[in-house]
């Protein structure tokens, strides 16, 4: 695929848009505030409530921009809490782009250090971003990959599924469902009834909770255990 375009919505916030699936990689109603809602409130903070954790083991499905990671690595520091974070991606995206996103208001210069130290880091090999918290990008698909019970947390943030449905199938889901830790969280932005019936099938329970501005509803799954 080519590389994205970034393009801005009506307020001004800016995000990247893939041409050949004619899709945005965040929502038009601003990347930081989704991003928020949906993997930092109702996944990571929902999961040490729940669980009080000393070191929380994240998958990641979609690296992205790296805005997900990168919001974990600023409530890791903020909460002295250990994350260690997989984040799989096909189609890494150069600093220099990701930098035209103004990511760095939210953020203080510190901050912005990790986060280039994310972008620059090697990809297939583990690397310590700050003091509570290992990056490992990987450069390839979840498709055909297995891991067991290795992750408290996953962040599933494909693209939709009417753009990409290989990506919410029955198959990526088993896998999900098995890379879990018995009691592991998923959580997506999408709530479609064929995602939330696949989930349910591999044997999630799930729940559908509210989703982040324009959206009404988002998912939340757990693993039995």
């Amino acid at each position: 695929m080519n590389q994205p375009n970034v393009i801005s919505n009506p307020a001004g916030q800016k995000t990247l848009f893939l041409a050949e699936l004619n899709e945005t990689y965040h929502s038009i109603y601003g990347a930081y505030v989704e991003s928020k809602h949906v993997f930092i409130a109702a996944g990571l903070h929902h999961f040490w409530d729940h669980y009080q954790p000393n070191n929380t083991a994240i998958l990641e499905i979609g690296f992205g921009t790296g805005l997900n990671a990168m919001l974990s690595l600023l409530e890791a520091e903020e909460r002295s809490l250990a994350i260690t974070y997989h984040s799989f991606e096909t189609l890494p995206l150069p600093y220099s782009l990701v930098q035209e996103l103004d990511y760095h208001k939210h953020w203080d210069e510190q901050s912005e250090n990790f986060f280039m130290k994310m972008h620059e880091c090697d990809w297939d090999k583990p690397a310590q971003i700050s003091n509570f918290y290992t990056l490992q990008k990987i450069n390839k698909s979840i498709l055909n990959t297995a891991v067991e019970n290795q992750y408290h947390l996953i962040f599933f943030d494909a693209f939709a599924p009417n753009k990409q449905a290989e990506m919410w199938s029955e198959v990526i889901f088993k896998t999900m469902y098995q890379s879990l830790h018995p009691g592991g969280i998923l959580v997506t932005y999408t709530a479609k009834g064929e995602v939330r019936r696949t989930l349910s099938a591999i044997g999630f329970e799930v729940e559908r909770i509210e989703g982040p501005p324009g959206k009404r509803h988002m998912l939340r799954a757990y693993k039995k255990g």
